[in-house]
């Protein structure tokens, strides 16, 4: 009874492990089969969901995110070099007192008077280098005109007279604002003025007078002339601002003199048959203002429209000018 209780306790042992092993294989199988199911369902549902981003391509760029660039600096700095040649036209008149020897007279004279007594077409130029900061600029004026008159009287019947007036003027300057749509330049330098004057006076041809003239001792003809030149001492300020593309509006005014070249002064006054000289007070001053619009036609040219005011007082020895040039002014030139 022992050995079949033996034999059969440990067949069942035996076949008990054999059982529990099969389990076991089964169980393994089938836990390994499941994480296969679970593994592949989630690499379809991961392709599937990722299939529209995929196909999507890549996600565009949100510029909003980036830093927005530095703005834009309202004074953009020209080019350094800048050259400008121009040909200025100014239709000024004339006005005031001037004279010379000491003789003085009253004159006012508009321009088309002026510009149909011409003897020369005027001689006129302008130019403006600038580099950098500095500035050296100018312009000059040189004009001839004459005039014949018939004088009533028996000995003398006609008289010419012949002008010459010029003007030239240097600066140096330096911007204190150098922008491309403003600038603005204090400066100095000289104005040089140069006048000269020619009248004479012919007797009438008629021989009748010939002994009367003799006996008088009046020559045939007389002739007076005289001139003067002098150099001012001026200073000064200039501007210009961009108010729409291509149209600028400048400015610019200075005063010059300062009494440099005064000294004494004369004048010829009638008392009755006798002419006096008398002494007045010398003086030497100028002063000059003149603005408008310029335009920048295209890249190379240019032209201002405006008006230009220049007014002298000037008495020494015996010249004198004290007169005003006052017009519209007209210019055009190129730049490089």
């Amino acid at each position: 009874m022992r050995k079949n209780d033996c034999s059969n306790g440990r067949g069942v042992g035996i076949s008990g492990e054999r059982q529990h092993n099969g389990w076991g294989k089964r169980i393994t199988m089938k836990q390994s089969t499941l994480m296969s199911r679970i593994v592949n369902r989630s690499l379809i549902a991961t392709i599937f969901l990722s299939a529209p981003v995929l196909l999507a391509g890549p996600e565009p760029y949100d510029t909003s995110k980036e830093a927005p660039p530095p703005p834009i600096s309202w004074c953009e700095t020209p080019s350094p070099l800048e050259i400008r040649i121009g040909v200025p036209g100014w239709l000024a008149g004339l006005s005031g007192d001037t004279g010379v020897k000491g003789v003085v007279d009253n004159v006012d004279v508009s321009f088309d008077k002026l510009l149909r007594h011409l003897t020369h077409v005027p001689i006129v130029l302008s130019a403006d280098i600038r580099y950098q900061r500095w500035e050296i600029f100018g312009d000059g004026q040189y004009m001839e005109v004459g005039a014949s008159a018939t004088l009533p009287g028996l000995l003398f019947t006609n008289a010419n007279l012949h002008l010459k007036s010029a003007f030239a003027e240097g600066f140096l300057g330096y911007r204190l604002i150098n922008c491309d749509k403003a600038s603005f330049s204090l400066f100095a330098g000289a104005r040089y003025t140069y006048m000269d004057g020619d009248l004479s006076i012919f007797d009438n041809g008629d021989a009748r007078l010939v002994i009367l003239r003799r006996l008088l001792g009046i020559r045939k003809k007389l002739d007076f002339s005289g001139s003067t030149g002098w150099v001012d001492p001026v200073i000064g300020a200039r501007g210009k601002v961009k108010i729409w593309k291509a149209i600028s509006l400048y400015a610019e005014g200075d005063v010059g003199g300062f009494d440099a070249n005064s000294d004494s002064a004369f004048e010829l006054h009638r008392e009755g048959r006798t002419i006096v000289r008398e002494s007045v007070d010398s003086s030497d001053w100028s002063y000059q203002v003149q603005g408008g619009l310029e335009f920048q036609v295209s890249r190379w040219f240019w032209a201002q429209l405006g008006w230009r005011y220049l007014k002298y007082d000037y008495n020494q020895g015996g010249f004198t000018n004290k007169t005003e040039l006052n017009g519209p002014f007209v210019q055009g030139g190129v730049n490089f």
